[in-house]
């Protein structure tokens, strides 16, 4: 009976040591069975980049329980853009299988046959939604490598705030240049970030630009200001913000508000 196929060992020295790791034999049955049909591996494909929803991201979503995949970006033109899928939406369950972790996600939708139609679940603003999505082939992907900010440039006092631990500021062409942000990047630009706050420890850095807080979008740092005040009045301990690296890759930071 086949339990499972060898994939890796550890090998410090480049010898073995008897340990090594496999692949459950269910999930190398599903690759064989391709491989058989079609002699290269298929996998179904939605078209969302996703992360994990935290303690934090949860409460700061009024969730009640942190479950479930957080959609950071569609991709355009994807099975998820044309059904109508948005970054900040909770995807609950795929196909009517419940999707209790981030991790769950990517392994039911590979095993999804390409052109069916399923039913999704998500939360978005508070509210269940379903969205019937047919199923794309996954593409190839490419990764864009995130350059470094470099030094903090400077921007008129005028327009600049601090919130947070950051201090942060309108686009314009110079930080642009700066740090490398595209043109089609909007939002606020964090141009420095106090070491020793909760934002540096949710890993926020000078030349990422806040796109959106709490669903919201921004241009100007007093936007960041007002709906960050407005998550304090409302008794939440935590702002919800969307983070983009300033290459277009989105991420959701819950940053709590009595932070800075």
């Amino acid at each position: 009976e086949v339990i499972g196929v060898n994939t890796a060992i550890i090998s410090p020295t480049g010898g073995s040591i008897g340990i090594g790791f496999a692949v459950p034999s269910n999930t190398a049955v599903h690759v064989i069975e391709q491989l058989r049909k079609f002699g290269e591996t298929r996998r179904g494909w939605l078209g969302v980049r996703i992360q994990t929803v935290t303690d934090s991201i949860a409460e700061s979503l009024g969730m009640p329980e942190p479950k479930g995949a957080l959609v950071a970006s569609v991709t355009p033109d994807s099975p998820a853009a044309k059904a109508g899928f948005e970054a900040g939406d909770v995807i609950l369950s795929f196909d009517g299988q419940e999707i209790e972790t981030m991790r769950e996600l990517p392994k039911v939708v590979a095993r999804t046959r390409i052109g069916k139609t399923v039913t999704v679940e998500v939360m978005r603003n508070g509210e269940r939604k379903s969205f019937e999505v047919t199923i794309g082939r996954l593409p190839e992907q490419k990764v864009a490598a995130r350059d470094s900010g470099g030094e903090e440039p400077t921007a008129p006092e005028s327009e600049s705030e601090k919130v947070l631990g950051l201090s942060i500021a309108p686009l314009n062409e110079a930080l642009r240049r700066q740090y490398q942000i595209s043109n089609k990047v909007k939002g606020v630009v964090v141009t420095a970030v106090e070491p020793d706050s909760v934002a540096a420890e949710k890993n926020i850095k000078a030349g990422d630009v806040i796109v959106e807080v709490t669903r919201s979008e921004v241009s100007r740092p007093s936007d960041v200001v007002r709906q960050i005040e407005s998550v304090r009045k409302s008794g939440r301990k935590s702002v919800l913000l969307l983070i983009d690296d300033g290459k277009g890759e989105l991420r959701f930071v819950a940053v709590p508000v009595d932070g800075g």
